[in-house]
């Protein structure tokens, strides 16, 4: 800054131009003195850009050309193959059968708000699908499904991140080298590749952090330029659209909600200290914020589940999670009105107030051990078997016959009563036996006990103890009433209280809810009312009711329970999740798909992910060095270059904080794909701390520079595609490429060599055995007599050929899904059964053997390894007629031992073809 300076006169106009039209027409600050500099730097005035045009980002059109450029690059990268594999992949699982769902309109519970899975219906409604595939195993092969359509909005999405990344740093005043770098970087890391290519929603969501980053960027620049104009008016709601849409895909954007609100909070702190601003003045900053970044997001995110609710409205298996007036929301689960009153005599259905509201039911069933007697369980469905009639228990003669010869008498608390199942004549019973799964002293067993024309014994007694009533009906407080008294059932003789919970029988209870008697009940686990009553005796006009109608916040609201309650409930392990000390080092992956001799693992680019890592820790060390240093008295935070680059990295660095560190205090289940946001943050910051380090440097200098990373990045991206895409791939090869002990992709499921060959006969040209389906392409297992004619065959993949499935990958725990997909065990014995292949339409043979490398003590289930056998129509004759046509050109003794070897490699368990 001490340097002396030249003033010239600006040169004047060419002639014919006005003299208004300067050169520089903007506010120029090259005048400024150092405190004045500052301030221009912090309302974002760089050394590199004298001023700052409204839209809240400047690019030349040359960079328009450029960004085209990269677009299509990002094309190229992450549409390749897009239509392989045909089958369904990992998580596909889960949020296909969520696309058919929408599709039928049945109704279904997840724990992500619905936006990315709507755009993936709406892809596959507008390409015909049906919704009748079940998405059931990874690996099932496609059929009628347009799962090219439906991934293609994952994959356009991360294309569209890419110009993101690009304008993103030009706004926040980068060099275009520096954003460049940032583009690329994102273009080939394959661990966002990877994601964006299948029907997965981290793709989505990432893109909608992008956008919303860019956008908040730009309204900054405009704020900082001049506020309450129309553009920044624009940028501002545009920045809450995004923020509604990135929580509208996970939750995880409620960690983009944050880092946003950072920086408004800073924003109007930095106004409250500002004395040219009035208080009215800020009060409008702060109201307008408001409305934007809070209003307009919230409004976004219930508008979504609206659509949600306007699709889903035919009874479907989230029912059961959800109320009983939710439910009755439902076409399928609407119930008719019923009798108000419950007196001796009615008979009733019995719902459990908590754990989903499941009904008290028996079924012709006896529990295996125990008492053996009738078993008595929770169901979720409506069913004959929920009906129950209520007698006296304390009148003479027989209580099952005589109710219908006395007076109406309704049911109050403190009354002793019996409850007959209607189906089976048994009655609801509990005695000093164990409970068939939770075996504990204090628990009962409760069955269903009796016979036609028993009266039965005190066992069957129940006192009913009234908990309360509705607030509108005066009368539930006092005796029970239907849908509107909640109520306990405590066995006279034990005192134990009738009891249900979140435990599941065995498969001989079909997996229903257990029932017992407990002496410890908690409450809310001992409520019962009453859904539905009916009473020969009860007039015409007698007083009925139904369940009240939620409207759409009560809905809304609900929903938004049962998914934060499930949410947290995920804390089963998986077999490839991890926590999130290991996702900045990148220390293992998830296995997506296995089949056909390749593999799809989720892993990220080693030299950007590190390089990303590296920023991290480079900006806390500067940053920590520089604080000292300011309580040492240098005054570093007065230089305009300091200023610019703390403001850029700081944000970056806190959006990389907020949506990486409260990973660190959930229990749930975690995979690597969660850093997915946080990691496109640190992109950024490495990419803006090679913007500082470089600063210094001629642009060409910095130019070769940010090209030699980009070409280390793509030599990453190209080594480690054979497990993006699913290409071959060779075991060699894949174990060169397990840098880190921790990188579990399985190498035993490629193939040692893509051809192997069988020693030459003296007579006939060398047989080459080739893996490959449709005359080499991989998928089938083909024998060649010519070697040359061999060695030409196209490489190419065959979808339609099933070979070689070694193992599955496992999807993502869907905890609304019952249990998880199993993966199917190796039975160590081969199996021999026709397969049809769709292109050829004919039957081609399928041997099963043990995946290489299986262990018989091994606890992981490890899938069968399937060899499918297939030929085109010129290949049609057998092995063994190969084989007699080999013998009669009269081979060798060595050759034709050396060939009979190789068939019993191939083969070594067919007696047939051998």
């Amino acid at each position: 800054m001490s340097a002396s300076v030249r003033v010239r006169r600006t040169a004047s106009p060419p002639p014919g131009i006005p003299l208004a039209a300067q050169r520089f027409p903007a506010h120029r600050h090259d005048h400024l003195d150092a405190d004045e500099r500052k301030a221009a730097a912090s309302r974002g005035y760089g050394p590199s850009r004298k001023s700052r045009s409204q839209g809240g980002v400047n690019l030349t059109s040359a960079e328009w050309k450029l960004l085209v450029l990269i677009i299509v690059i990002a094309l190229g990268v992450r549409l390749f193959r897009l239509s392989r594999p045909n089958s369904v992949v990992f998580d596909e699982v889960h949020f296909g059968k969520f696309a058919s769902r929408y599709i039928k309109s049945q109704y279904f519970v997840d724990v992500h708000p619905p936006l990315a899975k709507l755009l993936i219906t709406l892809a596959g409604f507008i390409f015909g699908y049906d919704g009748n595939f079940d998405f059931k195993d990874i690996a099932k092969v496609y059929d009628k499904v347009p799962y090219v359509a439906m991934r293609l909005i994952p994959a356009m999405l991360g294309v569209f991140t890419v110009p993101l990344a690009y304008l993103t740093l030009r706004a926040l005043d980068c060099r275009a080298t520096t954003a460049l770098l940032a583009s690329l970087f994102i273009t080939f890391e394959n661990g966002l590749i990877t994601q964006s290519r299948h029907i997965l929603l981290d793709s989505p969501l990432v893109f909608f952090t992008a956008l919303t980053v860019f956008v908040w960027t730009g309204f900054c620049n405009e704020d900082k330029q001049e506020p309450f104009t129309e553009s920044w008016w624009v940028w501002l709601t545009l920045t809450g659209l995004s923020l509604g849409a990135v929580v509208s895909c996970k939750w995880v954007g409620l960690f983009t909600i944050a880092t946003i609100g950072v920086g408004t909070l800073r924003q109007l702190w930095l106004l409250l200290g500002d004395l040219k601003v009035s208080p009215r003045l800020w009060m409008r900053h702060f109201i307008a914020r408001a409305i934007c970044l809070i209003a307009v997001p919230i409004l976004f995110y219930m508008f979504m589940f609206w659509i949600h609710f306007a699709i889903l409205s035919n009874s479907g298996e989230g029912d059961g999670f959800m109320s009983s007036e939710f439910q009755h929301t439902l076409r399928g689960r609407w119930m008719a009105d019923t009798y108000a009153d419950v007196a001796i005599g009615s008979v009733v259905s019995i719902r459990h107030v908590n754990t989903q509201g499941g009904y008290l039911h028996s079924h012709p069933h006896d529990y295996p051990a125990g008492s053996g007697q009738q078993q008595i369980t929770l169901y979720p469905h409506r069913d004959s078997n929920n009906e129950w009639r209520i007698v006296n228990a304390t009148g003479q003669g027989d209580p099952y016959v005589d109710w219908d010869n006395d007076p109406i008498t309704y049911v109050t608390s403190g009354m002793r009563v019996k409850l007959r199942h209607t189906s089976t004549d048994k009655s609801l019973h509990s005695h000093d036996f164990r409970p068939p799964v939770s075996d504990v002293d204090f628990q009962n067993e409760v069955s269903a006990y009796g016979m036609p024309g028993y009266v039965g014994d005190a066992n069957d007694d129940w006192i009913v103890e009234i908990h309360k009533g509705d607030d509108h009906d005066r009368e539930a407080g006092k005796r029970l009433r239907t849908l509107r008294t909640q109520f306990r059932l405590r066995h006279a003789l034990s005192g134990c209280y009738l009891f249900s919970h979140k435990v599941k029988l065995p498969d001989w209870a079909y997996e229903q809810q257990e029932v017992t008697c407990n002496k410890n009940a908690v409450m809310v686990n001992s409520l019962w009312y009453i859904e539905t009553s009916t009473h020969p005796n009860f007039p015409e006009d007698s007083p009925k009711v139904n369940y009240k109608r939620p409207g759409f916040l009560s809905k809304f609201l609900e929903l938004q329970q049962v998914m934060w309650a499930t949410n947290a409930g995920l804390t089963d392990r998986h077999t490839f999740d991890s926590r999130p000390d290991a996702w900045p080092r990148l220390r293992r992956g998830i296995n997506f798909w296995v089949k056909d001799h390749r593999q799809i693992y989720l892993i990220g680019n080693p030299m950007v992910w590190y390089l990303s890592t590296a920023a991290i820790v480079f900006y806390i060390a500067v940053r920590g060095f520089l604080v000292l240093r300011a309580k040492r008295g240098f005054r570093d935070f007065e230089n305009t270059k300091v200023v610019k680059y703390d403001t850029l990295c700081g944000f970056l660095f806190i959006g990389w904080s907020l949506h990486y560190l409260p990973f660190f205090l959930m229990s749930r289940q975690l995979f690597l794909h969660h850093y997915f946001p946080a990691l496109y943050f640190a992109i950024l910051l490495s990419c803006g701390v090679f913007d500082l380090v470089t600063s210094t440097l001629r642009p060409r200098i910095r130019l070769q520079i940010a090209a030699v990373l980009v070409v280390l990045a793509i030599w990453n991206y190209a080594y480690f595609s054979p497990l993006t895409y699913g290409n071959p791939w060779t075991k060699e090869k894949c174990k060169n490429a397990q840098w880190m002990k921790t990188w579990d992709f399985s190498c035993n499921d490629f193939l040692d060599s893509y051809t192997v060959a069988v020693a030459p006969t003296p007579t006939k040209s060398p047989a080459v055995v080739t893996v490959g389906g449709e005359r080499g392409g991989r998928g089938a297992v083909v024998v060649e007599d010519n070697l040359e004619k061999a060695a030409n065959l196209p490489v190419k993949d065959s979808p339609d050929t099933t070979t070689l499935a070694f193992g599955q990958a496992e999807p993502g725990h869907d905890v609304f899904g019952g249990d998880r997909v199993e993966q199917v065990k190796s039975e160590g014995t081969p199996a021999v059964k026709p397969v049809e292949d769709d292109r050829e339409s004919k039957e081609i043979s399928e041997i099963q053997t043990p995946a290489p490398g299986t262990q018989e003590d091994s606890q992981e289930p490890v899938a069968s390894e399937t060899i499918s056998l297939s030929a085109s129509s010129t290949e049609s004759a057998s092995i063994d007629s190969q084989v007699e046509s080999d013998k009669t050109q009269g081979p060798s003794e060595e050759g034709e031992a050396e060939a009979e070897k190789a068939r019993n490699e191939l083969f070594p368990d067919d007696e047939e073809t051998r």
